[in-house]
């Protein structure tokens, strides 16, 4: 009888034992549990790839003062360019004339070095005689912003000074330009009656071009 009260008071000390030490019984968290979200409307934190790198992109339509500069180098093409003589002189039988390079394009181009000059006549345009030979040295590049102008001298030789049958003189309507480094050519009439020599062996040149420098080249 006193061995049945001894183990039931031993049972029911277990029992308080166990209540006290039960995971139940505290506020701590138990391993293994699972951390609960943050609330729908809380903002996430940014990440590095969604901020600013630090660089500020062109404003779309925004446009630089700058005449845009033209692709395969920047020279000047035939049909960014206008034609005309300027005033010239003579000198020991030959008369000189500028010939004047106008940037007629909206874009600013280079031109450098000799053009080549060339008589033409007739209803198809042939040439007549030999092309102008160069005189003096290359000049440096000279860039045109639109309206600006650059010139070559031209000599122009006396053919009435070659004999006849030695010049075989042919009239001519202008002359045949390509601009330094182009491969379009250009036309330009005369405004007055001139002659060139059909023959391309004289003694001589009927036509000499200088390299181009900047400016109309009037003196």
């Amino acid at each position: 009888m006193i061995r049945a009260r001894i183990l039931a008071v031993t049972a029911a000390a277990l029992t308080v034992g166990l209540a006290a030490c039960s995971p139940g019984g505290s506020d701590a968290q138990a391993p293994g549990s699972v951390i609960q979200d943050p609330p729908a409307n809380s903002a996430p934190a940014e990440s590095p790839e969604s901020g600013s790198t630090g660089t500020t992109a062109p404003a779309a339509g925004s446009a630089s003062s700058r005449p845009e500069q033209k692709p395969d180098n920047g020279l000047c093409k035939a049909t960014d360019l206008q034609l005309s003589f300027g005033k010239g002189g003579a000198a020991a039988g030959t008369a000189y004339r500028p010939l004047i390079f106008t940037n007629t394009s909206g874009n600013q181009c280079v031109i450098q070095g000799f053009p080549g000059v060339s008589y033409v006549g007739g209803d198809d345009g042939h040439q007549i005689g030999a092309p102008a030979a160069r005189a003096d040295e290359k000049g440096p590049a000279i860039t045109l912003r639109p309206g600006e102008k650059a010139s070559a001298v031209i000599g122009f030789a006396t053919v009435e000074n070659y004999e006849t049958a030695v010049c075989r003189p042919e009239p001519a309507k202008g002359l045949r330009i390509y601009p330094p480094q182009e491969t379009a050519s250009m036309f330009i009439a005369f405004d007055y009656a001139e002659s060139g020599c059909a023959n391309d062996k004289l003694p001589g040149n009927q036509l000499t071009v200088r390299s181009i420098e900047a400016g109309t080249g009037e003196r």
